[in-house]
C-alpha cells in the first residue's frame, strides 16, 4: 500500500525547545495530549488522525518543540493528492522535511529487519488501503549491525515486537 515517510530532524526540536524554554519566563496553560489532538489545531486541515498505537503526549511534545515542521509537513498532506505521487524522494520547500513515497509490497516479517533512529523521526501516513506497522520495543530489542552516524540507523532483530494495521488516513 502506499504510504509516505517523514524524516525529521530531532535534534533541530531539541535545540529549538530548550532555546524556548529559556526565553519563556511564564507559565502557560497546557493542555492534555488527549484533549491537545481532539482539538485538532495542530492538523493544518488534514483529515487524519493518529493511530491508537501513538505516544500522544510525546507527539504533542515533539509538535511543540518544533511547530513550523510540523505544521509544513501536515499541511503538505492536506494540500496535495496523495494518490497522484510518484513513488520516490520529494523535499518539502522551506524545510529540512523529505517525503518518501513507497508503493511496494513487503517481505515476510522473518526476512525483514525493522530499523531506528536517534536523530530523526519517521512519520508513516497510510494514504490508501491498510498497513501492518511493527512497533519496536527499544528496551528489549537487539541490534543486528552498528549504529550508523552518517545514515542515523540501526536495524534490529525483529523480535519483542507490537503489530499493528494502520488503516487509510492514519499516522
Amino acid at each position: 500500500m502506499k504510504h509516505l515517510q517523514w524524516l525529521l530532524a530531532t535534534a533541530c526540536m531539541l535545540a529549538v525547545c530548550l532555546s524556548v524554554s529559556a526565553q519563556s519566563g511564564k507559565k502557560v496553560k497546557s493542555i492534555s495530549p488527549e484533549k491537545w489532538v481532539k482539538s485538532k489545531v495542530w492538523s493544518e486541515g488534514l483529515k487524519a488522525k493518529p493511530h491508537s498505537s501513538t505516544n500522544l503526549a510525546e507527539f504533542k511534545a515533539q509538535y511543540e518543540a518544533n511547530p513550523e515542521q510540523w505544521k509544513a509537513a501536515f499541511r503538505w498532506l492536506a494540500s496535495h493528492d496523495l494518490t497522484t505521487i510518484e513513488k520516490g524522494k520529494h523535499p518539502i520547500e522551506g524545510t529540512s522535511l523529505v517525503v518518501s513515497v513507497e508503493d511496494s509490497k513487503n517481505e515476510p516479517l522473518e526476512k525483514r529487519t525493522s530499523e531506528s533512529h536517534r536523530k530523526h523521526i519517521d512519520l508513516q501516513y497510510v494514504v490508501k488501503g491498510t498497513e501492518r506497522f511493527a512497533l519496536l520495543d527499544h528496551e528489549s530489542s537487539k541490534a543486528n549491525c552498528e549504529y550508523s552516524e552518517k545514515k542515523d540507523v540501526k536495524q534490529n532483530e525483529n523480535v519483542n515486537l507490537l503489530l499493528s494495521s494502520f488503516r487509510d488516513k492514519h499516522f
